[in-house]
């Protein structure tokens, strides 16, 4: 469903990466590792369609995602490393805001539901600016809990801020989105252990030092 080719990525005199690719199925999840500034967050924009690669083609469903925008944003879920949530709406109205946003149906049922999977049922109309960031960001990850689930997700450091029960919760979630046919690209830097299955594609930070498809069998995710 999802196909990289030839991706590369130059700032300034500087490759992040050059001649990349790799193809995920339905119900794969691929890790996307390496060390701070290999280019992990760019290489996730390039295949979320917000930033454009210095060479190559994203393929979503066959189709370059630069000729089928509004398919592949319907089919799309993006969570940065930033979360994205208004201070001065509640919980539930970021919720309802972003889902009307997409063009979805913003139902207070729906918000709801969504909330209580990640454990804040009981913050729903509470002000974003009173949360905490552990809060905030299962605010942001309470978008993937959508009544109609996104084919594929493109996670930015998601394990960030989270205790050891919503970092338990978001793996649940990966599983459960893996179990249905879709896909998952995520990073990751805290040690933590991932759904098996996952698969890990190593950025090394340098031209043609890449390593793709790797099994990510360790107990943990490596910094």
């Amino acid at each position: 469903m999802l196909q990289a080719t030839g991706l590369a990525c130059t700032r300034g005199e500087r490759c992040l990466f050059s001649g990349l690719d790799f193809e995920l199925a339905p119900g794969q999840c691929l890790h996307i590792a390496g060390r701070n500034g290999a280019g992990k967050t760019t290489l996730l924009r390039i295949i979320a369609g917000l930033l454009m690669p210095t060479e190559g083609t994203v393929r979503w469903k066959g189709t370059d995602i630069r000729r089928s925008r509004e398919e592949f944003g319907a089919d799309l879920a993006f969570v940065g490393h930033l979360n994205g949530v208004k201070d001065d709406l509640s919980a539930l109205e970021n919720l309802r805001f972003t889902a009307a946003l997409r063009g979805e149906r913003a139902s207070v049922d729906a918000g709801l539901a969504a909330l209580e999977r990640v454990g804040l049922a009981d913050h729903a109309d509470i002000p974003a600016r009173h949360l905490s960031q552990g809060q905030k960001r299962r605010v942001a990850l309470a978008r993937l809990c959508a009544p109609r689930a996104a084919a594929l997700w493109i996670l930015d450091e998601p394990f960030n801020a989270l205790d050891s029960g919503a970092v338990a919760t978001l793996n649940g979630l990966i599983e459960r989105q893996m179990a249905a046919g879709g896909l998952v690209l995520l990073t990751a830097h805290q040690s933590i252990t991932l759904p098996g299955g996952t698969r890990r594609l190593e950025l090394a930070g340098a031209a043609g030092d890449e390593r793709a498809f790797e099994p990510d069998d360790s107990s943990g995710v490596p910094a």
